[in-house]
């Protein structure tokens, strides 16, 4: 079986993230690197809504993840995705716009000499954690 890594926050777990997880399922056997509460302050400048341990019971509890591990390297993905040692690395097609090999400090070299295939699955639904804050408000 293959396995499926995919990474984030998944703040305010909604419908959009239930889609990212299914297609990766569809692939295989499904990780979640899932951003540390100090990777989020220091790159998105504020706390996650829900902590840590939060976060990954939401995930843990989705029966389209069989795993959840921290994304302890923050910006550096690799030493995360070399635990890992995926065949996918899956993410939403709004990463197309936002250059995801340089933001996750990748390269296409990298991910050949690693044997790991790049899958942009379509995101259907326009929503955010970010979206749903604002609605709160």
């Amino acid at each position: 079986m293959s396995v499926v890594y995919t990474g984030g926050t998944f703040d305010l777990y909604h419908k959009g993230h239930v889609d990212l997880l299914r297609r990766c399922y569809e692939l295989g056997e499904v990780v979640v690197a899932l951003n540390t509460d100090e990777f989020v302050r220091e790159y998105k400048g504020l706390s996650p809504v829900n902590t840590y341990e939060e976060r990954e019971a939401v995930l843990l509890g989705c029966r389209y993840v069989d795993s959840v591990i921290p994304n302890e390297f923050g910006q550096d993905s690799k030493p995360t995705i070399l635990k890992v040692k995926p065949d996918y690395i899956v993410v939403g097609s709004d990463w197309l716009k936002k250059d995801y090999l340089a933001q996750m400090s990748l390269t296409v070299e990298w991910l050949e000499e690693q044997a790991i295939t790049l899958v942009y699955v379509p995101r259907v639904l326009k929503l955010s954690s970010t979206q749903i804050k604002e609605r709160m408000k």
